[in-house]
């Protein structure tokens, strides 16, 4: 039986633990499927076959013995090539650091390995998770942008290369890669997973989230990296809720606030009319479904958004950009250049305008259970120069809302589509089982057309 690679991540667990599947036989699975496709998907950055099967070994004897297994026991992750890695090179995407070998795990990746998951590999990156596209492919097209700057992790899980990935976002790059390869994306409130061993780009605004194929799956891997870490000054110590058991309660009438403004306006045609019969579908299965309205202008805040941007990435890029300034793409060099200029008076308007929109969205999202807007402008767009369209997602990331972008359909050309959910800060529970709800209704199991 070599199809375990569909195995979800909740599902293979329990199928592991009561001992109806091996972490080896699960392991060449995901192998074999990388053997097949990865050297068109362009989906690894560094994967070594005999390491990965030699820890799924030790994960089965550790399993036949039956004493302290954790939650994720024998699951292969993928892991974005910005998360440090103790033994095992971090490049960052760039030259600068073709031979940099960690000595250090990042804690998301820690604590995955603790819960019992298995690095399978590093997955390919944006420069510096920044703008120059990589050479990842989109699985449902490859003349298609995957989105970026999760690339790598985004593809690897919609072609189930691996069942579930880490990524993390800075403007739009978990939820938008999630969209336009068919997968689900979370990105959680500000400060409720730890980006202590996350290369930065922007100090106020970098989050880590992650890629999988189920809800449940969503709920299962956040329980495992949220929590409060000493060593980021920006974690939270609130508790970490039972996001499972919380999700799997039923909710029959969600309260949805729905976002015309700026993301209905922008949509293209196709993203509209896929949209727009949910909500009737929604509002049948008994939601209520509420149009809402803001007064801040979404684009002066994607103007705000980019220009803090840029002044911390130049801040936290500085010495590498000083000193090989050759070695940098041409549009992370843009922001780089962009950001030194920025004057320091410009960079607290646009900080202070971030707040005046994170107070309003965080007051307005306590009124609802879930926001929702379509996750994306457009389906992937067939340009390889570009990661595509991120002003959809940069208002959650610049508030620092929890988001989840889920499948909702396919465009004319095959191409998935999503609709991003948003909540009130740290409501993961709520957003995720909302998010459950409306994966139950929409119904929907996206596979890329490869084979």
């Amino acid at each position: 039986m070599d199809n375990l690679y569909q195995l979800t991540v909740a599902v293979a667990a329990e199928k592991i633990k009561s001992g109806e599947l091996s972490a080896v036989d699960l392991m060449k699975s995901f192998i074999n499927r990388s053997n097949k496709f990865n050297p068109e998907l362009q989906v690894w950055a560094s994967m070594d076959t005999e390491v990965a099967i030699k820890k799924a070994e030790a994960a089965q004897k550790k399993i036949e013995i039956g004493k302290n297994l954790g939650p994720l026991e024998g699951i292969p992750v993928g892991v974005k090539d910005i998360f440090l890695t103790n033994g095992i090179r971090t490049s960052n995407g760039s030259p600068i650091y073709t031979d940099f070998v960690p000595q250090y795990d990042a804690t998301s990746v820690a604590r995955l390995v603790n819960a019992g998951a298995i690095l399978m590999g590093k997955t390919i990156t944006t420069e510096f998770a920044s703008f120059d596209p990589p050479a990842t492919r989109n699985p449902w097209n490859v003349a298609h942008t995957p989105g970026g700057s999760s690339s790598g992790s985004a593809a690897g899980v919609a072609a189930q290369i691996f069942p579930t990935a880490l990524g993390s976002q800075t403007s739009g790059s978990v939820l938008r890669p999630a969209s336009y390869n068919g997968i689900i994306g979370m990105k959680p409130t500000f400060g409720r997973i730890s980006r202590y061993g996350v290369t930065a780009v922007s100090s106020s605004l970098d989050t880590v989230g992650f890629f999988v194929r189920s809800v449940k799956d969503a709920a299962i891997i956040l329980k495992n990296l949220a929590g409060y870490d000493f060593r980021d000054n920006t974690s939270s110590k609130l508790q970490v809720p039972e996001y499972q058991k919380i999700m799997e309660r039923t909710n029959s009438s969600p309260y949805i606030g729905v976002l015309r403004e700026f993301f209905f306006e922008t949509a293209d045609a196709q993203v509209k009319e896929n949209t727009e019969p949910l909500l009737k579908d929604f509002e049948n299965s008994g939601a209520i479904i509420e149009d809402i309205s803001i007064s801040a202008d979404i684009e002066t805040l994607l103007k705000s958004h980019n220009t803090v941007m840029d002044v911390e990435l130049a801040v936290s890029r500085f010495e590498d950009f000083s000193n090989h300034p050759n070695k940098f793409g041409p549009n992370i060099t843009t922001s780089i250049e962009s950001g030194l200029k920025v004057s320091a008076t410009s960079y607290l308007h646009a900080q202070e305008y971030r707040e005046v929109f994170r107070q309003e969205m965080t007051d307005l999202s306590r009124k609802y259970d879930v926001i929702l807007t379509p996750s994306t402008a457009t389906a992937a767009p067939a340009d390889l120069t570009t990661t595509g369209d991120p002003s959809f997602q940069a208002p959650w990331t610049t508030s620092g809302l929890p988001a989840i972008s889920i499948p909702s359909g396919l465009s004319k050309s095959g191409l998935p589509l999503g609709l991003q959910l948003v909540a009130a800060p740290f409501a993961e529970d709520k957003l995720l089982q909302v998010a459950k709800w409306c994966e139950d209704i929409i119904d929907l199991q996206l596979e890329p057309p490869i084979s």
